[in-house]
Protein backbone atom coordinates (compact mmCIF):
# COMPACT_ATOMS: atom_id res chain seq x y z
CA UNK A 1 0.00 0.00 0.00
CA UNK A 2 1.42 3.69 -0.96
CA UNK A 3 0.53 6.45 1.27
CA UNK A 4 -0.58 9.34 -0.87
CA UNK A 5 -0.62 12.59 1.77
CA UNK A 6 -1.51 15.80 -0.13
CA UNK A 7 0.72 18.37 0.39
CA UNK A 8 -0.51 21.53 -1.06
CA UNK A 9 -2.62 24.16 0.68
CA UNK A 10 -6.02 23.58 1.52
CA UNK A 11 -8.51 25.76 -0.78
CA UNK A 12 -11.87 26.57 -0.13
CA UNK A 13 -14.06 23.92 -0.90
CA UNK A 14 -11.88 21.78 1.30
CA UNK A 15 -12.56 24.06 3.85
CA UNK A 16 -16.45 24.29 3.44
CA UNK A 17 -16.05 20.37 3.44
CA UNK A 18 -14.39 20.14 6.83
CA UNK A 19 -16.82 23.23 7.93
CA UNK A 20 -19.55 21.27 7.27
CA UNK A 21 -18.27 18.01 8.79
CA UNK A 22 -17.79 20.15 11.92
CA UNK A 23 -21.10 21.37 12.26
CA UNK A 24 -22.31 17.96 11.75
CA UNK A 25 -19.91 16.58 14.29
CA UNK A 26 -21.49 19.52 17.21
CA UNK A 27 -25.14 18.83 16.26
CA UNK A 28 -24.28 15.06 16.79
CA UNK A 29 -22.83 16.39 20.49
CA UNK A 30 -26.03 18.04 20.69
CA UNK A 31 -27.99 14.53 20.40
CA UNK A 32 -25.68 12.81 22.25
CA UNK A 33 -26.08 15.08 25.36
CA UNK A 34 -30.13 16.21 24.98
CA UNK A 35 -31.18 14.27 28.21
CA UNK A 36 -28.66 15.94 29.71
CA UNK A 37 -30.11 19.08 31.00
CA UNK A 38 -33.94 17.18 30.79
CA UNK A 39 -33.10 14.05 33.19
CA UNK A 40 -35.63 15.39 35.54
CA UNK A 41 -38.22 16.66 32.93
CA UNK A 42 -37.96 12.65 31.63
CA UNK A 43 -38.23 11.50 34.78
CA UNK A 44 -41.25 12.96 34.96
CA UNK A 45 -42.67 12.48 31.90
CA UNK A 46 -42.22 8.94 31.68
CA UNK A 47 -42.65 8.13 34.96
CA UNK A 48 -39.43 6.61 35.36
CA UNK A 49 -37.32 5.62 38.45
CA UNK A 50 -33.59 6.42 39.03
CA UNK A 51 -32.54 2.43 37.37
CA UNK A 52 -34.83 3.11 34.53
CA UNK A 53 -33.91 6.49 33.23
CA UNK A 54 -30.28 5.16 33.52
CA UNK A 55 -31.14 2.91 30.72
CA UNK A 56 -32.08 5.61 28.00
CA UNK A 57 -28.23 6.67 28.34
CA UNK A 58 -26.71 2.87 29.09
CA UNK A 59 -27.91 1.95 25.57
CA UNK A 60 -27.14 4.44 23.77
CA UNK A 61 -23.55 4.11 24.73
CA UNK A 62 -24.11 0.45 23.72
CA UNK A 63 -24.93 0.88 20.60
CA UNK A 64 -22.62 3.76 20.14
CA UNK A 65 -19.55 1.72 21.68
CA UNK A 66 -20.50 -1.95 19.46
CA UNK A 67 -21.13 0.68 16.36
CA UNK A 68 -17.71 1.76 16.30
CA UNK A 69 -15.71 -1.39 14.73
CA UNK A 70 -18.76 -1.73 11.98
CA UNK A 71 -18.65 1.89 11.19
CA UNK A 72 -14.53 2.05 10.49
CA UNK A 73 -15.50 -1.42 7.98
CA UNK A 74 -18.18 0.58 6.51
CA UNK A 75 -15.90 4.17 6.57
CA UNK A 76 -12.90 2.08 4.62
CA UNK A 77 -15.56 0.50 2.00
CA UNK A 78 -17.80 3.82 1.03
CA UNK A 79 -16.01 7.01 2.71
CA UNK A 80 -17.75 9.89 4.86
CA UNK A 81 -20.44 11.00 2.47
CA UNK A 82 -22.99 8.15 2.78
CA UNK A 83 -22.00 7.11 6.42
CA UNK A 84 -22.38 10.52 7.63
CA UNK A 85 -25.92 11.11 5.68
CA UNK A 86 -27.08 7.71 6.98
CA UNK A 87 -25.95 8.69 10.13
CA UNK A 88 -27.74 12.14 10.21
CA UNK A 89 -30.70 10.13 9.34
CA UNK A 90 -31.07 7.98 11.55
CA UNK A 91 -30.23 10.55 14.47
CA UNK A 92 -33.13 12.58 12.93
CA UNK A 93 -35.64 9.43 13.50
CA UNK A 94 -34.14 8.83 17.03
CA UNK A 95 -35.09 12.18 17.67
CA UNK A 96 -38.72 12.06 16.30
CA UNK A 97 -39.55 9.03 18.00
CA UNK A 98 -37.95 10.58 21.07
CA UNK A 99 -40.53 13.52 20.25
CA UNK A 100 -43.78 11.41 19.87
CA UNK A 101 -43.07 8.37 22.44
CA UNK A 102 -45.44 7.33 24.56
CA UNK A 103 -43.36 5.09 26.86
CA UNK A 104 -39.94 4.20 27.99
CA UNK A 105 -39.71 1.44 25.37
CA UNK A 106 -40.13 3.60 22.87
CA UNK A 107 -38.17 6.24 24.60
CA UNK A 108 -35.03 3.64 24.70
CA UNK A 109 -35.50 2.32 20.59
CA UNK A 110 -35.62 6.57 20.30
CA UNK A 111 -31.78 6.58 21.82
CA UNK A 112 -30.53 3.26 20.15
CA UNK A 113 -31.31 5.05 16.70
CA UNK A 114 -29.56 8.00 18.64
CA UNK A 115 -26.27 6.35 19.49
CA UNK A 116 -26.19 4.33 16.21
CA UNK A 117 -26.44 7.72 14.33
CA UNK A 118 -24.31 9.45 16.64
CA UNK A 119 -21.41 6.48 15.83
CA UNK A 120 -20.83 7.61 11.98
CA UNK A 121 -20.26 11.30 12.55
CA UNK A 122 -17.15 11.92 14.27
CA UNK A 123 -14.51 9.11 12.62
CA UNK A 124 -15.89 10.22 9.22
CA UNK A 125 -14.86 14.06 9.68
CA UNK A 126 -11.17 12.62 11.10
CA UNK A 127 -11.52 10.58 7.62
CA UNK A 128 -12.18 14.24 5.88
CA UNK A 129 -9.51 15.92 7.21
CA UNK A 130 -6.92 13.51 6.53
CA UNK A 131 -8.49 13.39 2.98
CA UNK A 132 -8.61 17.01 2.13
CA UNK A 133 -5.82 18.86 4.06
CA UNK A 134 -2.02 18.35 4.15
CA UNK A 135 -0.34 15.61 6.25
CA UNK A 136 1.33 17.71 8.53
CA UNK A 137 -1.79 19.91 9.19
CA UNK A 138 -3.91 16.36 10.11
CA UNK A 139 -3.12 16.57 13.81
CA UNK A 140 -3.80 20.11 14.43
CA UNK A 141 -7.17 20.02 12.40
CA UNK A 142 -8.52 16.46 14.38
CA UNK A 143 -7.34 18.26 17.41
CA UNK A 144 -9.53 21.65 16.22
CA UNK A 145 -12.56 19.12 15.38
CA UNK A 146 -12.49 17.56 18.62
CA UNK A 147 -12.52 21.13 20.69
CA UNK A 148 -15.28 22.86 18.14
CA UNK A 149 -17.56 19.47 18.64
CA UNK A 150 -17.50 20.04 22.15
CA UNK A 151 -19.61 23.32 21.81
CA UNK A 152 -22.57 21.10 21.04
CA UNK A 153 -22.60 20.11 24.69
CA UNK A 154 -23.17 23.68 25.29
CA UNK A 155 -25.88 23.78 22.69
CA UNK A 156 -27.76 20.94 24.46
CA UNK A 157 -27.39 22.44 28.34
CA UNK A 158 -28.71 26.06 27.46
CA UNK A 159 -30.98 26.13 24.83
CA UNK A 160 -32.22 22.57 24.74
CA UNK A 161 -33.37 23.48 28.15
CA UNK A 162 -34.88 26.62 27.53
CA UNK A 163 -36.38 25.41 24.53
CA UNK A 164 -37.93 22.54 26.36
CA UNK A 165 -39.41 25.00 29.37
CA UNK A 166 -40.71 27.68 26.88
CA UNK A 167 -42.35 25.23 24.68
CA UNK A 168 -43.57 21.27 24.93
CA UNK A 169 -41.19 18.08 25.03
CA UNK A 170 -42.74 16.77 21.32
CA UNK A 171 -41.76 20.63 19.96
CA UNK A 172 -38.30 20.24 21.81
CA UNK A 173 -37.22 17.44 20.09
CA UNK A 174 -39.16 17.55 16.78
CA UNK A 175 -36.97 20.95 16.31
CA UNK A 176 -33.36 18.66 17.06
CA UNK A 177 -34.82 16.23 14.24
CA UNK A 178 -35.90 19.08 11.79
CA UNK A 179 -32.09 20.11 12.48
CA UNK A 180 -30.83 16.46 11.48
CA UNK A 181 -32.77 16.50 8.07
CA UNK A 182 -31.18 20.01 7.45
CA UNK A 183 -27.99 18.87 8.08
CA UNK A 184 -28.41 15.40 6.35
CA UNK A 185 -29.43 17.38 3.18
CA UNK A 186 -26.36 19.41 3.40
CA UNK A 187 -24.14 16.59 3.90
CA UNK A 188 -25.11 14.69 1.20
CA UNK A 189 -25.21 17.86 -1.50
CA UNK A 190 -21.75 19.42 -0.12
CA UNK A 191 -19.42 16.85 1.12
CA UNK A 192 -17.07 14.30 -0.95
CA UNK A 193 -15.28 11.63 -0.07
CA UNK A 194 -12.41 12.57 -1.72
CA UNK A 195 -10.54 15.70 -3.71
CA UNK A 196 -11.32 14.97 -7.71
CA UNK A 197 -7.28 14.12 -8.41
CA UNK A 198 -7.92 11.46 -5.88
CA UNK A 199 -8.93 8.32 -7.46
CA UNK A 200 -10.11 6.12 -4.59
CA UNK A 201 -11.38 6.84 -1.30
CA UNK A 202 -8.90 6.02 1.60
CA UNK A 203 -8.69 4.75 5.10
CA UNK A 204 -6.69 7.86 7.84
CA UNK A 205 -4.25 7.50 10.24
CA UNK A 206 -5.04 10.72 12.97
CA UNK A 207 -1.27 10.39 13.88
CA UNK A 208 0.26 11.23 10.91
CA UNK A 209 -2.56 12.24 8.78
CA UNK A 210 -0.97 9.78 6.22
CA UNK A 211 -3.35 8.99 3.56
CA UNK A 212 -3.37 5.25 2.39
CA UNK A 213 -5.58 3.48 0.05
CA UNK A 214 -6.87 0.29 2.58
CA UNK A 215 -9.67 -2.00 2.24
CA UNK A 216 -12.12 -3.15 4.44
CA UNK A 217 -11.07 -6.37 4.46
CA UNK A 218 -7.56 -6.11 5.69
CA UNK A 219 -8.81 -4.93 9.47
CA UNK A 220 -11.51 -7.09 10.02
CA UNK A 221 -9.38 -9.90 8.60
CA UNK A 222 -6.89 -9.24 11.53
CA UNK A 223 -9.24 -9.11 14.39
CA UNK A 224 -9.80 -8.24 17.70
CA UNK A 225 -7.14 -10.67 19.32
CA UNK A 226 -3.75 -9.70 17.33
CA UNK A 227 -4.38 -6.15 18.57
CA UNK A 228 -5.51 -7.59 22.35
CA UNK A 229 -2.25 -9.31 22.16
CA UNK A 230 -0.24 -6.37 22.78
CA UNK A 231 0.33 -5.10 26.14
CA UNK A 232 0.37 -1.24 24.48
CA UNK A 233 -3.73 -2.17 23.09
CA UNK A 234 -4.60 -3.45 26.38
CA UNK A 235 -2.80 0.00 27.96
CA UNK A 236 -5.01 1.93 25.87
CA UNK A 237 -8.06 0.27 26.26
CA UNK A 238 -7.42 0.49 30.46
CA UNK A 239 -6.54 3.93 30.05
CA UNK A 240 -9.99 4.85 28.07
CA UNK A 241 -12.14 2.84 30.36
CA UNK A 242 -10.61 4.92 33.25
CA UNK A 243 -10.58 8.39 32.61
CA UNK A 244 -13.73 9.42 30.46
CA UNK A 245 -16.18 7.35 32.33
CA UNK A 246 -17.30 10.28 35.58
CA UNK A 247 -17.26 13.49 33.15
CA UNK A 248 -19.48 11.15 30.95
CA UNK A 249 -21.89 9.76 33.73
CA UNK A 250 -22.04 13.32 34.49
CA UNK A 251 -22.97 15.56 31.78
CA UNK A 252 -25.08 12.67 30.03
CA UNK A 253 -27.81 12.15 32.69
CA UNK A 254 -26.70 12.55 36.24
CA UNK A 255 -25.35 16.27 36.34
CA UNK A 256 -28.19 18.12 36.41
CA UNK A 257 -30.39 15.80 38.87
CA UNK A 258 -27.64 16.13 41.04
CA UNK A 259 -26.73 19.63 41.52
CA UNK A 260 -30.69 20.89 41.24
CA UNK A 261 -32.63 17.98 43.55
CA UNK A 262 -29.31 16.66 45.29
CA UNK A 263 -27.34 20.30 45.92
CA UNK A 264 -30.15 22.43 45.78
CA UNK A 265 -28.99 24.47 42.84
CA UNK A 266 -31.24 26.54 40.94
CA UNK A 267 -31.49 25.06 37.20
CA UNK A 268 -29.74 28.80 36.12
CA UNK A 269 -26.78 27.95 38.25
CA UNK A 270 -26.51 24.01 37.44
CA UNK A 271 -26.38 25.13 33.87
CA UNK A 272 -23.57 27.49 34.40
CA UNK A 273 -21.65 24.75 36.76
CA UNK A 274 -21.91 22.20 33.85
CA UNK A 275 -21.09 24.67 31.28
CA UNK A 276 -17.95 25.19 33.17
CA UNK A 277 -17.32 21.72 32.92
CA UNK A 278 -17.34 21.64 29.12
CA UNK A 279 -15.24 25.15 28.71
CA UNK A 280 -12.40 23.14 31.10
CA UNK A 281 -12.41 20.17 28.73
CA UNK A 282 -11.85 22.78 25.87
CA UNK A 283 -8.95 24.32 27.42
CA UNK A 284 -7.39 21.57 28.59
CA UNK A 285 -7.68 19.52 25.72
CA UNK A 286 -4.55 21.28 23.69
CA UNK A 287 -2.56 21.52 27.24
CA UNK A 288 -2.60 17.80 27.41
CA UNK A 289 -2.15 17.04 23.96
CA UNK A 290 1.04 19.27 24.18
CA UNK A 291 2.40 17.40 27.02
CA UNK A 292 1.62 14.47 25.84
CA UNK A 293 3.91 14.63 22.90
CA UNK A 294 6.55 16.49 25.15
CA UNK A 295 6.46 13.45 27.61
CA UNK A 296 5.73 9.84 24.94
CA UNK A 297 6.94 7.58 27.43
CA UNK A 298 5.71 9.06 30.65
CA UNK A 299 2.05 9.61 29.72
CA UNK A 300 0.33 7.27 31.60
CA UNK A 301 2.57 8.18 34.90
CA UNK A 302 2.40 12.04 34.64
CA UNK A 303 -1.03 12.14 32.80
CA UNK A 304 -3.53 10.06 33.17
CA UNK A 305 -3.11 8.34 36.62
CA UNK A 306 -2.79 11.89 37.91
CA UNK A 307 -6.06 12.54 35.91
CA UNK A 308 -7.85 9.89 37.50
CA UNK A 309 -6.59 10.74 41.00
CA UNK A 310 -7.75 14.18 40.10
CA UNK A 311 -11.32 13.33 39.58
CA UNK A 312 -11.69 10.66 42.48
CA UNK A 313 -10.19 13.27 45.11
CA UNK A 314 -12.89 16.32 43.80
CA UNK A 315 -15.39 13.75 44.09
CA UNK A 316 -14.54 12.35 47.81
CA UNK A 317 -14.53 15.81 48.87
CA UNK A 318 -17.96 16.77 47.54
CA UNK A 319 -19.03 13.35 48.95
CA UNK A 320 -17.74 13.52 52.75
CA UNK A 321 -18.55 17.64 52.71
CA UNK A 322 -20.72 17.97 55.61
CA UNK A 323 -24.23 19.56 53.87
CA UNK A 324 -24.72 21.35 50.07
CA UNK A 325 -21.02 21.77 49.02
CA UNK A 326 -19.67 25.21 48.30
CA UNK A 327 -19.85 26.57 45.00
CA UNK A 328 -15.95 26.51 44.46
CA UNK A 329 -16.09 22.98 45.55
CA UNK A 330 -18.62 22.07 42.37
CA UNK A 331 -16.63 24.43 40.56
CA UNK A 332 -13.54 22.21 41.40
CA UNK A 333 -15.07 19.14 40.94
CA UNK A 334 -16.33 19.96 37.29
CA UNK A 335 -12.43 21.34 36.39
CA UNK A 336 -11.42 17.49 37.99
CA UNK A 337 -13.71 15.99 35.78
CA UNK A 338 -12.88 18.37 32.98
CA UNK A 339 -9.25 16.37 32.70
CA UNK A 340 -10.97 12.98 32.14
CA UNK A 341 -11.53 13.62 27.96
CA UNK A 342 -8.65 15.23 26.89
CA UNK A 343 -6.61 12.35 29.16
CA UNK A 344 -8.24 9.70 27.68
CA UNK A 345 -7.15 10.82 24.27
CA UNK A 346 -4.17 9.23 25.38
CA UNK A 347 -5.33 6.23 24.93
CA UNK A 348 -5.39 6.47 21.39
CA UNK A 349 -2.31 7.30 21.20
CA UNK A 350 -0.77 4.20 22.69
CA UNK A 351 -3.17 2.53 19.73
CA UNK A 352 -1.34 4.08 17.71
CA UNK A 353 2.19 3.80 18.87
CA UNK A 354 1.43 0.73 19.30
CA UNK A 355 -0.05 -1.26 16.40
CA UNK A 356 1.04 -0.91 12.78
CA UNK A 357 -1.13 0.62 10.60
CA UNK A 358 -2.74 -1.99 9.14
CA UNK A 359 -4.93 -3.15 12.43
CA UNK A 360 -4.78 0.53 13.48
CA UNK A 361 -9.01 0.71 12.92
CA UNK A 362 -9.27 -2.72 15.20
CA UNK A 363 -6.94 -1.26 18.04
CA UNK A 364 -8.94 1.85 17.93
CA UNK A 365 -12.36 0.54 17.88
CA UNK A 366 -11.01 -1.90 21.23
CA UNK A 367 -10.20 0.94 22.67
CA UNK A 368 -13.20 3.49 22.50
CA UNK A 369 -15.11 0.55 23.44
CA UNK A 370 -13.16 0.61 26.84
CA UNK A 371 -14.49 4.10 27.39
CA UNK A 372 -18.19 3.85 26.76
CA UNK A 373 -18.15 0.09 28.69
CA UNK A 374 -17.14 2.30 31.70
CA UNK A 375 -19.41 4.81 31.45
CA UNK A 376 -22.35 2.87 30.58
CA UNK A 377 -21.82 0.54 34.04
CA UNK A 378 -21.13 3.77 35.63
CA UNK A 379 -24.85 5.19 34.65
CA UNK A 380 -26.18 2.11 35.17
CA UNK A 381 -25.00 1.75 38.63
CA UNK A 382 -25.72 5.36 39.56
CA UNK A 383 -29.44 4.89 38.83
CA UNK A 384 -29.17 1.38 40.55
CA UNK A 385 -28.35 2.83 43.72
CA UNK A 386 -30.45 5.56 43.72
CA UNK A 387 -33.25 3.23 43.73
CA UNK A 388 -31.95 0.87 46.29
CA UNK A 389 -32.16 3.78 48.67
CA UNK A 390 -35.88 4.91 47.74
CA UNK A 391 -34.57 7.64 45.73
CA UNK A 392 -35.35 7.10 42.34
CA UNK A 393 -37.49 9.38 41.40
CA UNK A 394 -37.40 13.26 41.32
CA UNK A 395 -39.47 13.77 44.19
CA UNK A 396 -37.28 11.20 46.26
CA UNK A 397 -33.76 12.23 45.34
CA UNK A 398 -31.63 13.54 48.07
CA UNK A 399 -28.68 14.85 49.06
CA UNK A 400 -26.86 11.55 50.61
CA UNK A 401 -28.61 8.94 48.43
CA UNK A 402 -26.51 11.06 45.52
CA UNK A 403 -23.63 10.91 47.53
CA UNK A 404 -23.80 6.94 48.07
CA UNK A 405 -24.85 6.81 44.52
CA UNK A 406 -21.36 8.74 43.05
CA UNK A 407 -19.57 6.33 45.60
CA UNK A 408 -19.91 3.34 42.97
CA UNK A 409 -17.94 5.21 40.67
CA UNK A 410 -14.77 4.41 43.04
CA UNK A 411 -14.32 0.66 42.21
CA UNK A 412 -13.92 1.23 38.53
CA UNK A 413 -11.13 3.92 39.39
CA UNK A 414 -9.52 1.28 41.40
CA UNK A 415 -9.74 -1.26 38.99
CA UNK A 416 -8.77 0.78 36.13
CA UNK A 417 -5.67 2.39 37.73
CA UNK A 418 -4.30 -1.16 38.64
CA UNK A 419 -4.58 -2.59 34.83
CA UNK A 420 -3.26 0.94 33.90
CA UNK A 421 -0.13 0.12 36.05
CA UNK A 422 0.70 -3.52 35.34
CA UNK A 423 0.15 -2.72 31.44
CA UNK A 424 2.41 -0.04 31.93
CA UNK A 425 5.33 -2.30 33.11
CA UNK A 426 4.20 -5.46 30.66
CA UNK A 427 4.14 -2.92 27.38
CA UNK A 428 7.44 -1.37 28.68
CA UNK A 429 8.91 -4.82 28.67
CA UNK A 430 7.78 -5.12 25.51
CA UNK A 431 9.10 -2.16 23.95
CA UNK A 432 12.98 -2.86 26.03
CA UNK A 433 12.38 -0.28 28.24
CA UNK A 434 12.46 -1.86 31.24
CA UNK A 435 13.98 -5.33 31.76
CA UNK A 436 11.79 -8.59 31.94
CA UNK A 437 11.02 -9.53 35.10
CA UNK A 438 12.63 -12.70 37.10
CA UNK A 439 11.07 -15.67 37.90
CA UNK A 440 10.25 -16.10 41.47
CA UNK A 441 12.43 -18.74 43.31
Amino acid sequence: MTSVARTDSPGLRAWLIWGTGVAAYVLSVTNRTSLAAVGVDAAERFQADAATLSMFAVVQLAVYGGMQLPVGVLLDRYGSRPIMTIGMVLMAAGQVTMALSPSVGVAILARMLLGAGDAAIFPAVLRLVATWFPAQRGPVMVQLTGILGQAGQLAAVIPLSALLHATTWTITFGSVAGLCVLFGVLVFLIIRNHPPEVASDVSVNTDTGAIRVVTSSIDTGVGIRAAWAHPGTRLAFWSHFTTPFAGTAFILLWGIPFLTAGEGRSQAEATLITTLYIGAGMVLGPIIGDLSRRVPHLRSKALVLPAVAAQASAWLAVVVWPGPAPLWLLLVLMAALATGGPASMIAFDHARTHNPSHRLSTATGVTNAGGFLAALIAVFAIGVALDLQNAGTPATYTLDAFRLAFLTQVPLWVLGGKFIAIERKKTRIRIGMDPPRRPRR
